[in-house]
């Protein structure tokens, strides 16, 4: 692949001046050397309390692993960690380990820049298919090959105001949420929200300015009903016009009917959700360790129920560890790299505390994780994941979530019809389908 064309791995993104600025390993990658300056390099995206969470692991690595030594960078989230990620890839100067969004994972394997998990040594560690959340490994899977392993799942969910909850008669005997099943249900319980004492509205959500939790909603909603928006490695529109309607209608009957604003920011989700002023807030699980330092809010957090079909479907993503190829790497390093991604799987029940759903069974299923709570209460969320579409220009912090996430906040804002959301879906699209794309992704 020609350098010019690996450009277009980070959705487009232009790199200027932002590499003089680069730190180790990075600047010194693109002039030919990787510094060894530890037995393990790794790359990752976390910042905030998920970033404390992985120093945490990390540190545990090197107590349990005092003989091997990791030197971890922390890089821009989004395009610009992508993009730096592919050129220090194709340049021979890769981490040995980096952190990837499974949306993102079909190009990166499309672009022979990782390296493909049975050749890491991962499996004689244990680390195998039975032992994975079932659709987290599947969505690692390209063409019949494992190119990551899963460290989380981390959905859309359903958090809910347990005090609005019980005044509003949606609690059931043990003290949880009601089994909600299809959109009359959701509508009424949405309704009996607002209608509880002290509440302002029924449901909130980040709509303005936040077209990725826009396009959530609607994917995980429209899921329900039709398949993928794209199909063929993202060549053809898949729409299904119905679906659209049907989807964006259930959406403009909360925002339309006033139990949800159809314009708000995050920043006002969030004091509408804290004061106890809206009963149900849409937004990811990521979002439970700010709700926890809220004095006085009670909340829980579940999967979303079924809504227009009849299984539920959790929109998701999940974090995974990749091995960048390197054909350089002595075995010696690429063995302290399967060591190391097993010890963060291993030590995931501290990633867990973030909110997201441990992908390692062993994890997931141990009393460390499932005394956490709420998360223990949308684990299912996991197994129901849908991942956005397979094309070489969605998933995470991509241009198509912020373009198509554009077109639904002027539906839920009801500004577009129904009717005239699929004609402005189909336009979006068709921007990406008919791009070239930067690698023959079959």
């Amino acid at each position: 692949m020609a350098r010019r064309r690996l450009l277009a791995l980070g959705g487009g993104l232009a790199l200027t001046g932002g590499l003089v600025a680069c730190s180790s390993p990075l600047a010194s990658g693109l002039t030919g050397s990787q510094p060894n300056t530890a037995d393990v390099i790794f790359w990752n995206l976390f910042t905030g309390g998920d970033g404390a969470n992985m120093v945490a692991m990390e540190d545990r690595f090197r107590k349990d692993h005092p003989g091997t030594s990791v030197e971890a960078t922390v890089l821009g989230w989004g395009n610009p960690y992508y993009t730096k990620l592919a050129l220090a890839t194709a340049s021979g100067t890769p981490p040995d380990v980096g952190v990837a969004h499974l949306s993102r994972l079909p190009l990166l394997a499309a672009s022979g820049l990782l390296e493909p998990i049975e050749r890491t040594g991962l499996s004689e560690l244990g680390v195998t298919a039975d032992k994975f959340t079932p659709a987290a490994w599947r969505k690692a899977t390209v063409d019949g090959t494992v190119y990551a392993v899963p460290l989380d799942t981390h959905p859309f969910v359903l958090y809910y105001n347990v005090d609005l909850a019980r005044r509003a008669g949606l609690l059931d005997s043990g003290g949880s949420l009601v089994r909600l099943q299809g959109a009359d249900d959701f509508v009424a319980a949405v309704r009996a929200m607002k209608t509880a004492g002290g509440a302002q509205y029924g449901a909130v959500m980040s709509i303005t300015a936040d077209p990725s939790t826009a396009w959530r909603c609607f994917s995980m909603i429209y899921s329900g009903l039709a398949g993928p928006v794209v199909t063929d490695s993202g060549t053809t529109i898949a729409l299904d016009d119905e679906a659209v309607q049907e989807t964006v209608a259930f959406l403009q009957r909360l925002t339309g009917g006033g139990l949800m604003p159809g314009n708000l920011n995050g920043s006002g989700a969030n004091a509408l959700f804290s004061t106890g002023k809206a009963g149900f807030l849409f937004d990811g699980e990521w979002q439970i360790p700010s709700y926890r330092q809220v004095k006085g809010l009670r909340f829980d957090v579940v999967p979303f129920p079924a809504l227009l079909g009849p299984e539920p479907v959790a929109y998701a993503d999940s974090h995974a560890l990749v091995v960048p190829r390197n054909t350089a790497r002595s075995d010696t390093r690429t063995r302290d790299a399967a060591l190391f991604i097993k010890g963060l799987l291993d030590n995931s029940a501290v990633w867990a505390e973030g909110g997201h759903i441990p992908a390692w069974l062993p994890t997931q299923r141990s009393k460390a994780f499932l005394d956490l709570s709420p998360q223990r209460h949308y684990v299912q969320a996991a197994f129901d994941a849908q991942y956005d579409p397979e094309a070489w220009y969605t998933g995470a912090g991509s241009d198509f979530q912020n373009v198509v996430g554009g077109t639904i906040i002027e539906a839920l804002a009801g500004r577009i019809t129904p009717r005239g959301t699929v004609s402005a879906l189909r336009a979006d699209l068709e921007r990406f389908t008919t791009a070239r794309p930067p690698v023959t992704m079959k």
